[in-house]
């Protein structure tokens, strides 16, 4: 009895000492990794005062992963292919931009920004058509498939087979039948309700289909807060899409709780195509191990004849830099007259959240559009807790009503405009996979402006003097929300 006891106290001494070794190497990690000093010392608090599970939550939603270079593979493949063509550029930016407006040349820096931290290219010739809801995008994708004869490039991150999953699905199938080739890439987590006899399914008929970064132990921990947030189609190298819906019936039908969901989305011939392939094959060569000829929609790219400047930026643990959110901080912070943003979820970091602050104290026409009600309390609550210093800057806020808004786009200076998948959150800058179409061009600014001006139809503006008669219980859960804001 004595000799089990002295067992048990020895083993509990060892266990004891292991652990502690654990959380001294992950606190050298932890600091090693030189990120944000208070992100740094908060992580550092988890790990000592919440025993075993603040090392879980670590490794769950801590991990700095661009900085460990956790997607080597795919950011060699992405920077191997764009590098050259993105210097090339830098150095002959002035010229390019020579006959421009004043307008867009006063926005060359976020040009030049792009072409450095993300190589994203800019393409000239383009033609940009501004889709709203799924009633008008849905229709408009399902045309663009049914009319392949080459090949046709579909990710997103939520691909529901449902009615309208469905039906996308069949239509893919029959194309590969009929010889295009059809790949398809669908997050594996916001793809949940994909199960495997769907998967066979689409392949039988011929369609590749890969989920992206697949949750499944023991690599769970490393993989599960990564996501792939993107929405990307494009047929035959001649038209794209891109914007905030994905593929499920409560894109086109709403939400019975929350009524219509209201979403941007773009339809894209021309040069930009071509650069929003190249992201999916970037994608796709990381997803399945075939690595498709990088240029190879360059030759079906459509000649519009119409000079619209685009930039298709993408970002992601695999980029050396969180390239939306700079420039976005950047367009803001050098905005010289309006800023008006729509975002469904709202946590910004501090520096975008100063910048947003500054501008309007400077006089800047700072407007936010966020759904009064959201398809996530938690989200919604946290949203909440940044209106009352935003307000107080002077920021115009605006709650929609008239259902639920899960568009994302920004506009600047009615020349600057920014439609795509990622939300003005930690979660979009940092942590998932993204991409955006950001246009230099007064046509579709005024277009935007007007839709944004539609959506203000359907918002009630928020007061100091309303926000203020709020409850403690709603400023005490808006607080607690967001602390965990990074998380959800």
């Amino acid at each position: 009895m004595i000799l089990a006891g002295n067992t048990i106290y020895i083993i509990r001494n060892v266990l004891t000492v292991i652990y502690l070794i654990a959380v001294f190497a992950i606190c050298l990690m932890i600091v090693f990794e030189n990120r944000n000093p208070l992100k740094t010392l908060s992580w550092l608090l988890v790990i000592l005062f919440v025993p075993v599970v603040g090392i879980i939550v670590y490794f769950f939603f801590g991990k700095n992963y661009r900085k460990q270079k956790m997607y080597t593979r795919k950011s060699m493949a992405d920077s191997a292919r764009l590098t050259d063509h993105a210097d090339r550029q830098v150095r002959l930016l002035s010229s390019v931009l020579a006959g421009e407006s004043d307008a867009i040349r006063s926005k060359s820096h976020l040009i030049h920004l792009m072409l450095r931290n993300n190589r994203s290219l800019l393409t000239l010739d383009n033609q940009i058509d501004l889709l709203v809801n799924g009633s008008q995008t849905f229709p408009a994708m399902l045309d663009a498939v049914a009319s392949a004869t080459g090949f046709i490039h579909l990710e997103f991150y939520r691909f529901e087979p449902d009615t309208i999953g469905m039906e996308f699905s069949e239509l893919m199938m029959r194309k590969a039948r009929e010889g295009v080739k059809v790949r398809v890439i669908y997050d594996d987590v916001g793809s949940w309700n994909i199960r495997k006899p769907f998967i066979n399914m689409m392949r039988d008929a011929g369609v590749q289909i890969f989920p992206f970064l697949p949750v499944r132990f023991p690599s769970f921990s490393s993989k599960i807060n990564y996501r792939n947030h993107r929405k990307i189609l494009v047929v035959d190298g001649k038209v794209g899409f891109v914007g905030g819906l994905n593929i499920a019936d409560k894109y086109l039908h709403g939400l019975p709780h929350l009524g219509p969901w209201v979403d941007t989305h773009l339809r894209v011939e021309g040069e930009a195509v071509a650069a929003l392939d190249r992201v999916f094959l970037a994608d796709w060569d990381f997803v399945s191990g075939e690595e498709l000829p990088p240029d190879g929609s360059l030759e079906h790219v459509v000649r519009t004849g119409n000079r619209c400047l685009v930039q298709v930026a993408s970002s992601g643990p695999d980029t050396d830099w969180a390239t939306i959110m700079q420039v976005y901080f950047s367009a803001i912070a050098t905005a010289k007259s309006s800023i008006y943003l729509t975002s469904p979820y709202f946590s910004p970091d501090e520096s975008l959240l100063t910048a947003l602050k500054t501008a309007a104290l400077s006089g800047v026409d700072v407007r936010m559009i966020f759904p009064e009600n959201s398809d996530s309390i938690i989200a919604n609550w946290n949203t909440r807790s940044y209106i009352m210093e935003l307000l107080e800057a002077g920021v115009r806020i605006f709650l929609y009503r008239n259902g639920f808004i899960h568009s994302k786009y920004l506009l600047v200076d009615s020349i600057f405009s920014s439609v795509g998948s990622p939300n003005v959150d930690v979660r979009s800058f940092d942590l998932d996979f993204e991409v955006t179409a950001l246009i230099y061009d007064e046509d579709f600014a005024l277009r935007l402006g007007v839709l944004f001006a539609e959506d203000l139809k359907n918002c009630a503006e928020v007061t100091i003097q309303e926000w203020s008669k709020r409850n403690r219980r709603e400023r005490y859960r808006e607080s607690l929300a967001r602390i965990f804001g990074p998380l959800y």
